[in-house]
């Protein structure tokens, strides 16, 4: 078996699909705003509901910090868990206008570990949630670290000698990123590929992996996990 450098994996991903022109958003606050609501549903549920915000004039941090959290919620039901959505996506407004004077730049020109902290500070935003909006946002260079990610290093037997799926999100973000160059434009592709990847042959049961376009770097002994 060869050795399982990422930036091989990565290339093999890239050359398979090619770019995946992702966070699709039109603004840096979309983006957020589709962060937040990814959380425990799919992406179709929350193209609904970006475009339900959109219709009605409250894609922008004013329009939104205007808005009741009920109002919000009846806006971003198809989400899922919309109650708690809004209840984040109303503080996330709320520290922007008390803290950034709504200057959603600025609060974004932060330094990455006090931004990081602050993102952290909001209901609901957990790490995962916090590094969608500093790379796809923002531009900092850190690995999310998603459900994708961790299955696909733990069928890998990456990182070497340990669990994937046993360590906690920060052992793992580290790791991915000491492996890689420290680029925000190679992380963001490479997150968005893996989730392509998980989409289409990691899956959590039964997984594609003869026809994965990384095949090459599975372990042989006793073949990879049938379900993680």
């Amino acid at each position: 078996m060869p050795a399982a450098p990422l930036d091989e994996m990565y290339r093999a991903l890239l050359v398979a699909w090619g770019p995946q022109h992702w966070w699709p958003a039109q603004t840096r606050f979309e983006v957020i705003t589709g962060a937040i609501l990814t959380q425990n549903t799919s992406w179709q549920n929350v193209s609904k509901a970006l475009e339900c915000l959109r219709a009605a004039g409250a894609l922008t941090p004013a329009a939104m910090h205007r808005l009741s959290q009920a109002e919000l919620g009846d806006l971003i039901r198809s989400s899922g868990y919309w109650r708690a959505k809004s209840a984040s996506l109303k503080q996330f407004v709320d520290v922007l206008f008390q803290h950034h004077q709504g200057d959603l730049k600025r609060m974004l020109r932060q330094p990455l570990k006090q931004l990081r902290e602050e993102l952290l500070g909001i209901r609901g935003i957990g790490p995962e949630t916090a590094d969608c909006i500093l790379l796809y946002a923002a531009g900092y260079p850190v690995f999310v670290i998603d459900a994708y990610t961790r299955r696909m290093l733990a069928r890998h037997a990456l990182p070497p000698g340990r669990d994937a799926m046993q360590l906690n999100y920060e052992q793992l973000r580290s790791w991915m990123e000491a492996q890689l160059p420290r680029s925000a434009a190679l992380f963001n592709e490479f997150h968005a590929l893996l989730v392509e990847l998980g989409k289409r042959y990691c899956w959590k049961q039964n997984p594609a992996c003869p026809s994965c376009p990384l095949s090459g770097w599975l372990p042989p002994e006793g073949g990879p996990p049938a379900a993680i």
